[in-house]
């Protein structure tokens, strides 16, 4: 090529290069921009003060959320309730487990948030041809639930993820599929299997199989940098306070403990961290029929949720108490 066309083409692509330069960061900065205008009009027609004290639950709404390594060398974590609500007998996968991760916080850029906007996305079918997408993906915080698909599903439940709650069987080997690049991965271990499979995993050491009702992945291809570990607090929580539920089955019984879901567990987690909390997703079918779907993917219908541990009964009517007092929106109709 001459020495005259390299100049011509130069006089050209210079300055296309230069406006595509800049509409990048234009339409990033007024996408921020938006972004934070639509989570400051939450904040500032959002009534918070009087909508906390409905709710009597003597919540910080700036909790520390995940277990700490230093957090075992002092008194106040020495419980008396083995997994799901406290630590007890589990404290030495947890020390390990905790040892091998960098950081136990929210990122900084949520935590130095005045007003946290956070959107907490059920699985349930209700969120279906809902075209809720680009409206959830404005929060400050979006929270999902065990292995929920998000591509295929993007024009209903968006595409960002700030954390997502998942125990061993619910968890997918590859978290990236489904997830932002910096999504926090939570485990709520529900049972001491479920930290020593992290341990494991962190290790990689040998799995163990034994002590899980679906075998969960032997690879996970989670980040550590990523992964988290929730406070039982919030679980014990959930279920005294919000669900009023025993945390002990009487002994020599017939009867089925039941423990939270982890959807209201994670609306549980949002009132102890957020201002503004809003949820899509959640309620079961009206249908008596029990072939009808509960998710907005999959196969499972509403027979797969017979003998379940779970009080589905209690949960709904935890659900009314919250939307009545205000303390949680819903972004579509519920039954």
């Amino acid at each position: 090529m001459s020495l005259t066309n390299t100049k011509t083409w130069s006089r050209v692509l210079v300055p296309v290069l230069l406006l595509c330069c800049v509409s990048y960061y234009c339409s990033h900065f007024f996408l921020q921009s938006s972004e934070g205008a639509f989570s400051k009009a939450l904040c500032d027609s959002w009534n918070i003060s009087q909508k906390w004290e409905r709710l009597n639950f003597n919540v910080s709404r700036n909790a520390q959320l995940f277990l700490k390594l230093e957090d075992f060398f002092w008194r106040r974590y020495l419980s008396t309730f083995a997994l799901p609500y406290g630590v007890k007998g589990s404290e030495l996968f947890l020390v390990k487990a905790l040892a091998a991760m960098p950081s136990y916080d929210m990122p900084e850029t949520i935590k130095h948030l005045l007003c946290k906007t956070c959107m907490v996305v059920g699985n349930g079918f209700a969120i279906k041809n809902t075209s809720l997408g680009s409206s959830i993906n404005k929060y400050d915080i979006v929270i999902r639930l065990n292995d929920a698909p998000v591509r295929g599903y993007e024009a209903d439940v968006g595409n960002k993820t700030t954390m997502r709650l998942f125990y061993p069987e619910s968890a997918s080997y590859n978290p990236s599929i489904h997830n932002d690049p910096d999504t926090l991965m939570v485990l709520v271990p529900f049972k001491q299997q479920d930290v020593r499979w992290l341990k494991e995993i962190l290790y990689n050491e040998k799995r163990i199989r034994k002590g899980f009702w679906k075998p969960p992945p032997e690879i996970w291809l989670g980040k550590t940098s990523h992964i988290r570990i929730l406070d039982p607090y919030f679980l014990q929580q959930t279920a005294s306070r919000l669900l009023r539920l025993p945390l002990n089955t009487p002994p020599k019984t017939n009867q089925i403990p039941a423990h939270p879901t982890t959807g209201i567990l994670a609306i549980y987690v949002a009132l102890n961290y957020c201002d503004v909390i809003h949820i899509a997703g959640f309620g079961y079918p009206e249908s008596k029929d029990l072939k009808h779907p509960i998710h907005y993917y999959g196969y499972d219908t509403m027979k797969s949720m017979k003998n379940s541990y779970h009080n589905l009964s209690h949960e709904v009517k935890a659900l009314k108490r919250l939307e009545d007092s205000g303390a949680v929106v819903y972004l579509h109709p519920h039954s």
